[in-house]
């Protein structure tokens, strides 16, 4: 094994110059836990690692602190676990807004190449929720795959028109129909492994991701439950993020089943992800515009008009007013934060002494200009 079987290339490279005169060494993160992280090494060793004390004070928040997919500096001289010194820039990062009332980041996967979806023609299709799916994964800086499983338990019919309101969310998204059961389509997922890239597995519980996981190491990596008969749902056995390396060549990260996709966004990733109703926007009369009731709003004439349907302007109006209830809540956890740091004795401290300098300074002994 090298380097360049887990995802290694120029990019990580050149981040990495300047930490191997420190004697650093350079690992992928293939899991973690709340207390420390395991890291693959080039010769295929994997190693229990923390963090340092700097990068953990550091860090503003847990997004900034590593992940399961990140390529991160290692000194293996600090005792029995190595020292996570640093994480190189990353090349993608695919998250979310964290379960919950709070305005936090949930990093999922970092440098992967392709974030596929794993969803099935019957209860746990939803076009809305794939459409969060998308524009998260735009921002996000991979490609979007969308897999509609269980080929088998579907006619033709249902299963192209699944296909057909997934391809109408976005040019960008590759959609096959497959059977992870009867390994029906799974070859097409196994060409976007070449080249070392990296997957990122999602979607619901009971979706068959267990078991296209399964399919693509050609053993039982993990055992999987039989689908309740009553509610057509399975509870997916994977429970902790991982970066699992395939047999054929390229990586996976593996996620527990997600339900709720809060967004993660901006508003310039929003209008991409609805350009057809964004430029409309333009032709309102105000600019502060909320879409709804107010006077001369060019996308509610649209939609009254029939120019999209009802579910696609509630989606736009939905995630519009969740990624504006975000960034308030970004701002009120800044503020707090700003507050708590004047009142720290650190900060208070830091204060006095600038106090002391500047009352130096009016009597001639201040510091230099």
């Amino acid at each position: 094994m090298t380097l360049e079987d887990l995802g290694w290339n120029e990019h990580f490279a050149k981040a990495f110059t300047e930490h191997a005169k420190r004697g650093l060494v350079p690992g992928r993160i293939s899991e973690e836990t709340k207390i420390n992280f395991t890291a693959i090494l080039g010769d295929g060793e994997q190693v229990e690692s923390v963090v340092s004390g700097k990068l953990w004070h550091d860090a503003n928040n847990d997004s900034e602190l590593p992940a399961v997919g990140d390529w991160v500096a290692l000194d293996r001289e600090s005792g029995t676990e190595a020292v996570i010194r640093t994480i190189l820039p990353r090349k993608s990062k695919f998250s979310r807004r964290a379960p919950g009332k709070g305005s936090m980041e949930q990093v999922i996967a970092c440098n992967v190449d392709y974030v596929v979806v794993v969803t099935d023609p019957g209860e746990d299709f939803n076009t809305r929720r794939l459409e969060r799916f998308h524009a998260l994964i735009r921002r996000s800086g991979a490609t979007p795959v969308v897999l509609i499983n269980k080929s088998d338990l579907y006619d033709h019919a249902r299963l192209s028109e699944c296909a057909e309101q997934v391809e109408a969310l976005g040019d960008d998204i590759l959609v096959h129909v497959i059977s992870a059961l009867t390994d029906e389509g799974v070859a097409v997922l196994k060409s976007y492994l070449g080249q070392n890239r990296t997957l990122g597995l999602c979607g619901s519980s009971g979706v068959g991701k267990s078991t296209l996981v399964n399919s693509l190491l050609g053993e039982d990596y993990q055992w999987t439950n039989d689908v309740n008969d009553v509610t057509g749902k399975g509870r997916h056995t994977t429970v902790a993020r991982e970066l699992v390396l395939l047999p054929e060549g390229g990586m996976l990260i593996d996620n527990p089943g997600i339900r709720e996709v809060q967004m993660w966004t901006d508003e310039g990733t929003l209008r991409e992800s609805f350009v057809d109703i964004a430029e409309l926007a333009n032709d309102c009369k105000f600019h502060d515009c909320r879409h709804r009731s107010d006077a001369d709003c060019a996308i509610r004439a649209a939609f009254e008009a029939g120019l999209f349907d009802q579910d696609r302007y509630r989606s736009f109006l939905s995630l519009e007013e969740e990624i504006a209830d975000l960034n308030r809540l970004q701002k009120k956890r800044q503020v707090a934060v700003e507050r708590w740091a004047k009142r720290s004795p650190k900060a208070r401290r830091a204060r006095n002494r600038e106090d002391r300098h500047e009352d130096d300074g009016d009597a001639g002994h201040g510091r230099k200009r």
